[in-house]
């Protein structure tokens, strides 16, 4: 028996001295913490601060490849060098798990309500039949629709937010004392993370379970934990309650982060854009593609309604951010604006994800170089480009690999500016950084916009990163425009019941304010692009929809954008009507 201190009464879950290694490299360290009885505990922290090691070990479930030392009790079961039969009786019955992607968490090859089924059956002295009974009513309890059908579909048939719902279900199926949430809703929409997040508080109220919930976002921690850990290198750093790390840090790291984060809520002084000719100018952008079944002899049975409908002005000097959800459009919409004006050289991309956006084989000075000798332009300016975008000009000679995230998309940046475009399209820039690195990113290119009087399309689902770098931001539903307007203006006195959505969605760092906002919850996921809808297609999901006493306009009647205060465009039959706004 380990030599460690007497856990308390109250608690259900306590670390000690936890050090796991793998090789030379240490990822946690000397780490120790409780969890007690209906509590939940934020940990927070960037890349490679052992937040996902701590949790798996908790759950003995760090790869035989891990050397591990320290004490995980729970219940006051030793779970450090348990054996099989151990870890089989504890997982799923006194402790579960929520990972961050529930497609690779669910077997592929079985349907949702036989895996839901295993998982009761596994701890309970039931019968078949009554375990499917008990997969349907867990299904039922996390919100999904029609669960005796749904139960019989695979995993793949799920959307992202439904899977993740499910992968809730099977976490509480068995009423467990601790549930470790690990990034629950990273890959997730902003406004099914806001479904997910209540979900969370349900599932902890309806169970009764401590949770640790494991978040690089600071504003989903806020949302929900009593106690917050910060962890940097493997420590944890700094430790107190919600309300005191918050208000409070009293370490520097904790500082770094909390100024580094992006908020809806915060300040932001309105540029001046000279009213010049725009760069891009798009009405009315439409993109349908065939719907084709049949794996040999191909044949059209339908019509993909990508884009119906896009507005899009942006002048030189000024970002425009564009926002909306997975499936919204954004990513044919500029698909179609490359495609349009790619072959004149005067657009440029920078791609989300910056390791895959550039060719492992070639040096970096090359990749810059590469689109100045597709044009036959001189490559003699490659240094001065790294530097530009904050790298040093040695480093030409290097590989993408031995940079780190942050410096590949420095180098992306570089490439794009090579040709000195007039227009730059960012694709999710900093949505794969750390918050300390994507506060650099965004100052970087705020600087070189500026500087070089370039034009951005920015696109990105966060809307705090869009509030802090666009000057007008358009939002998109179901392939449409259906707000538009100066970034101020749309954020903070938004007219689309859509916009509002989402604006409420988006977490802020602050316990207090955090708390007490009220949510403006949509319901399911939006409709298929299969089809062209009647009427509004956000009619479905819409909060004002569903209290009209006559909502015979929206059902027939497809709304047209109009201007509704000057620069700012909506498209919605009842956005001027402040009774029915969400």
């Amino acid at each position: 028996m380990k030599d460690v201190d007497p856990v308390p009464d109250d608690v259900v879950l306590s670390v000690r001295s936890l050090t796991v290694s793998f090789g030379t490299a240490v990822a946690a360290r000397d780490i120790g913490w409780d969890l007690r009885r209906g509590e939940v505990l934020g940990v927070v922290g960037e890349s490679g601060s052992g937040k996902s090691v701590t949790a798996l070990a908790a759950m003995g479930l760090l790869p035989a490849t891990a050397t591990v030392s320290g004490s995980v009790r729970l219940g006051g079961v030793e779970v450090i060098g348990a054996d099989t039969a151990t870890l089989v009786r504890l997982r799923g019955a006194k402790v579960a798990m929520i990972f961050q992607d529930p497609l690779s968490a669910f077997t592929p090859v079985y349907r949702i309500g036989d895996q839901l089924a295993e998982a009761v059956l596994a701890h309970r002295d039931v019968t078949r039949a009554e375990a499917r009974q008990r997969a349907v009513e867990l299904l039922k309890l996390v919100g999904i629709p029609e669960a005796a059908r749904r139960a019989d579909a695979y995993p793949h048939e799920f959307s992202g937010g439904m899977r993740q719902r499910a992968m809730i279900a099977m976490a509480i199926a068995n009423d467990p004392d601790v549930i470790l949430a690990d990034e629950p809703t990273t890959a997730l929409d902003v406004t099914v993370q806001a479904q997910v997040l209540e979900l969370l508080r349900t599932a902890q109220r309806e169970t009764g379970a401590a949770m640790v919930l494991v978040s690089h976002d600071l504003g989903v921690i806020a949302g929900l934990a009593d106690r917050v850990l910060v962890m940097k290198d493997g420590r944890v750093v700094e430790e107190g309650s919600a309300e005191e790390v918050f208000a409070t840090p009293r370490e520097p790291y904790t500082r770094s982060l909390l100024a580094a984060v992006p908020r809806l809520d915060a300040s932001v002084p309105v540029r001046l854009v000279p009213d010049a000719e725009p760069v891009l100018d798009v009405r009315g952008l439409t993109r349908t593609f065939p719907l084709l079944r049949g794996n040999v002899f191909k044949r059209r049975v339908g019509t993909v309604y990508a884009v119906d409908g896009v507005d899009l002005t942006v002048r030189p000097g000024e970002t425009v951010g564009l926002v909306g959800e997975s499936g919204s459009g954004k990513t044919t919409t500029l698909f179609e604006i490359l495609g349009r004006r790619l072959s004149k050289g005067d657009v440029q991309i920078v791609f989300q994800d910056p390791m895959s956006s550039l060719d492992p084989r070639m040096t970096v000075g090359d990749i810059v170089a590469e689109p100045l000798r597709t044009r036959g332009l001189p490559v003699d300016g490659v240094p001065a480009l790294l530097e530009q975008v904050g790298l040093e000009a040695a480093h030409a000679s290097r590989f993408p690999h031995e940079f780190s995230g942050g410096q590949r998309q420095r180098i992306g940046i570089a490439r794009a500016l090579a040709v000195r475009p007039e227009l730059v399209v960012l694709d999710e820039p900093v949505s794969a950084l750390d918050v300390t690195v994507q506060a650099g990113i965004l100052d970087l290119l705020a600087r070189l916009r500026d500087e070089l009087g370039l034009a951005y399309l920015f696109v990105s689902h966060d809307l705090a990163v869009v509030r802090q770098i666009a000057d007008r931001v358009s939002v998109m539903y179901l392939g449409r425009t259906v707000e538009s307007g100066p970034t101020d203006d749309v954020l903070s006195r938004p007219l689309h019941p859509y916009t509002r959505a989402l604006i409420s969605a988006v977490p802020i760092p602050d316990p207090a304010l955090e708390r007490s906002r009220e949510r403006v919850l949509l319901a399911g996921d939006p409709p298929s692009p299969f089809e062209r809808h009647d009427g509004c297609p956000f009619r479905t999901r819409c909060p004002v929809y569903a209290g009209l006493a006559d909502p015979a306009r929206c059902d027939t009647e497809r709304p047209e954008s109009v201007e509704a205060r000057p620069g700012h465009t909506v498209a919605c039959h009842y956005a001027a009507v402040p009774s029915l706004k969400a």
